[in-house]
């Protein structure tokens, strides 16, 4: 009897001894993802960049800065943008052609901008879209004979066409790169004077780069 409870306190002991020899376990604890980057929202920004046009054999070319307010909505799980945008700019696009001193006329895109509605598609946080809506430019025709000067501004009413890529850096930052092509309708000039200048439709394009302040970003 007492051999046995030998035997048995020896084979306790080594199993202890044994348990004791095993490495504690490890626990990982499950990978953090973030989730995927979220397009909706409002958002706000500042843009500025450069615009040209030769429409009437007019050759306009200058800068432009201006503001973006608009809203982007994403389902969830779903790639595709949907929004709405409304953009509008100080501009210095213009040409004063002729002989100073004797004839010169003059034309300039004092400021412009768009409604658009907006459609893109998103690669987590690389949105390439495309927009298009109304557009409206404010310009200024100057005309000077023998050094007196007459002015006269319109504002043109048409369409704008685009497409870009917007990049979100952060929750709530976006950058984006932008081509809009403009079109708009004729107005007539001076009509009040003898005669009148009919300016004919302006066709604009611009490129410009900007950034987006998305509020409530998730």
């Amino acid at each position: 009897m007492k051999l046995k409870l030998i035997a048995l306190g020896l084979l306790a002991t080594t199993s202890i001894a044994s348990a004791a020899d095993l490495p504690a376990r490890t626990y990982t604890k499950a990978p953090i993802v973030s989730p995927a980057f979220n397009w909706t929202g409002f958002y706000i920004g500042a843009m500025g960049g450069y615009g040209w046009s030769d429409s009437q054999g007019m050759d306009l070319k200058g800068g432009f800065a201006g503001g973006t307010l608009g809203y982007n909505w994403q389902g969830a799980g779903s790639p595709w943008v949907f929004g709405i945008e409304a953009e509008g700019a100080w501009s210095d696009i213009g040409q004063t052609a002729g002989i100073v001193g004797l004839l010169t006329v003059g034309t300039k895109i004092e400021g412009f901008g768009s409604v658009s509605g907006r459609i893109g598609y998103a690669f987590d946080n690389v949105l390439v879209y495309g927009k298009g809506g109304v557009g409206f430019a404010s310009n200024e025709v100057n005309v000077a004979v023998l050094g007196v000067n007459f002015n006269d501004s319109k504002t043109h009413v048409g369409y704008s066409v685009g497409a870009g890529v917007e990049v979100g850096f952060a929750r709530n930052w976006s950058v984006k790169a932008e081509y809009l092509y403009a079109g708009y309708g004729s107005e007539d000039y001076f009509v009040s004077t003898a005669g009148f200048l009919r300016s004919g439709d302006i066709e604009v394009q611009t490129v410009k780069v900007g950034l987006n302040y998305r509020f409530g970003a998730y």
